[in-house]
């Protein structure tokens, strides 16, 4: 067994399951939301206590990462998954403010779905999250985070056909256009996640 004379930081494993733990957090949320008719808006204050704790954890590992002279991952690796996982949130955030600042009367069709798909994610995202220190388990979820993205690309699409096809208020199309492109962003973050971990994995086996 190799001797080091400094040992390796290892916290930053239990710091990326601290934060994916609040994505799971924050995707449910989004979906008690937009559960009910109007829109649970008062759920974005929620949100946005969800994503500051998720900035403040990023912000440790960054300051951590500065202190720290043996790594587990790569510096760069370390500095893109927590980067990668607040971004999530972010979207998380952003899709909850919208739906508050505009005040919609009625979830649309494909709202509900990508909530759910948003929440499958990061749930996929823990457990491959979960599997990273090991290198161990992570493979299966990592194609399910895939999957789902495909999923939310194809419920976006057929969302806004319909949102296009039946709203005669301009407003209202314009309202749920942004709504419904920000629920499909962050299934998109959730797959830069995958992309890095996969990265991480590759180059660490």
């Amino acid at each position: 067994m190799a001797f080091r004379l400094i040992p390796r930081e290892e916290k930053f494993y239990q710091d990326f399951l601290a934060i994916a733990d609040e994505l799971k957090h924050g995707a449910r949320l989004l979906e008690e939301m937009l559960a009910t008719d109007p829109p649970a808006w008062d759920k974005a204050e929620e949100i946005k206590e969800v994503e500051h704790k998720c900035d403040f954890l990023s912000h440790e590992v960054y300051q951590r990462l500065h202190r720290t002279f043996v790594t587990p991952l790569d510096r760069e690796d370390i500095h893109a998954l927590a980067g990668s996982l607040d971004d999530v949130m972010d979207e998380i955030d952003a899709t909850a403010g919208y739906v508050s600042l505009y005040h919609v009367p009625v979830v649309r069709y494909g709202a509900r779905e990508l909530a759910r798909i948003i929440t499958d994610s990061t749930k996929a995202v823990r457990l491959a999250m979960g599997g990273l220190e090991s290198r161990k388990g992570v493979s299966e979820p990592l194609v399910e985070i895939n999957r789902l993205e495909n999923e939310a690309d194809r419920m976006h699409l057929e969302a806004v056909k319909k949102l296009l096809d039946e709203e005669t208020d301009a407003i209202l199309v314009f309202k749920w256009k942004e709504i419904l492109d920000r629920l499909e962003d962050a299934t998109d973050r959730c797959e830069d996640v995958a992309d890095v971990i996969e990265g991480v994995v590759l180059k660490n086996s």
